[in-house]
Order: structure tokens, then C-alpha cells, then sequence
């Protein structure tokens, strides 16, 4: 088995709690902020917490139509959580899973730094391209900015 793997580093003015607050809400603020790539999150199974899974229903601006993830860890002491998509097509037929890793770190103005780890489990040795690699790096940008400027949006929640 064989991985590939990308890795993003998102700046922000805001606090580690303001934006662990604002991604813990990813489910709900997503398909609201970004809705050509998430149609709608759906809980299928727990209340938010480690193991809940959730349905994801994508929109027109990705290739794929669905996937599954389940909630992995969540430290909010350190700012810090995982998931795993373990099923549909966004696995792209070459996958077993695709495992999330974040990390919210204080950065030196007062602000923060989102770091987030994406690994590719494959099936065998086929591997996502450069280019799929590069668009989604690409959907992860424009969601974060999104999420965040949500965030400015909504001062009386985060």
C-alpha cells in the first residue's frame, strides 16, 4: 500500500479557540459558505463527538458526489483533531481512506496557525495526481478563508 500526501498552513489573526470553535462547526458552516463543493453534512451516526460519522453530499464544483468520514480524536485542549473518510467516490476508486490530521498552533502576533495533514491511503500502488493533489489543496484554501471570514461575520458566536 502505498500514500501521497499534501500539506496546508493557513495564517489568522484570530485566536486557537476562535478558529477550533469556528471548524468545529465545519458540518454546518460549509455547505452554507461553500456550497459548490459541500451540498450538505449530514450526522449519521453520534452527537459530534469521537467516533460520530458523517455524510458528506458534494456539490457541482468537484468530481465527486459523496463521502463518509468518522471523527478520530479531539484534544481541545491542544487544538488538535482527526478524521478519516472511509467511503465514496471522493476515495476515487484507488483509495482505502483518506486521513485528516489538524493542528491549531499560536503564531508569534497573538494570532493563530492552522495546519492540517491530509494523507492518501491507496489501494495499491495508483496514487492520486498532481493535478487532483493541487485542486484540492485548492478547495481547502478557499473553504478555510470562507469558514474564517464566516467567523468575522459572526462575532457573537466566535
Amino acid at each position: 500500500m502505498s500514500t501521497a500526501s499534501i500539506e496546508l498552513e493557513f495564517t489568522s489573526p484570530f485566536s486557537r479557540e476562535t478558529v477550533f470553535k469556528a471548524f468545529g462547526d465545519f458540518h454546518t458552516i460549509a455547505p452554507e459558505v461553500n456550497p459548490q463543493v459541500f451540498k450538505s453534512i449530514e450526522t449519521v451516526e453520534g452527537d459530534g463527538g469521537v467516533g460520530t460519522i458523517r455524510l458528506f453530499t458534494f456539490g457541482d464544483g468537484v468530481p465527486f458526489t459523496s463521502g463518509k468520514y468518522k471523527q478520530g480524536a479531539i484534544d481541545a485542549t491542544n487544538f488538535s483533531y482527526n478524521y478519516s473518510f472511509f467511503e465514496g467516490d471522493n476515495l476515487m476508486g484507488i483509495l482505502d481512506s483518506i486521513d485528516h490530521y489538524v493542528n491549531i498552533v499560536p503564531s508569534d502576533d497573538g494570532g493563530s496557525v492552522f495546519k492540517q495533514t491530509v494523507i492518501y491511503n491507496c489501494k495499491g500502488d495508483d496514487k492520486p495526481s498532481t493535478d487532483v493533489l493541487n485542486f484540492e489543496k485548492e478547495i481547502y484554501e478557499k473553504t478555510y478563508k470562507a469558514i474564517e471570514a464566516y467567523a468575522v461575520a459572526h462575532p457573537e458566536t466566535y
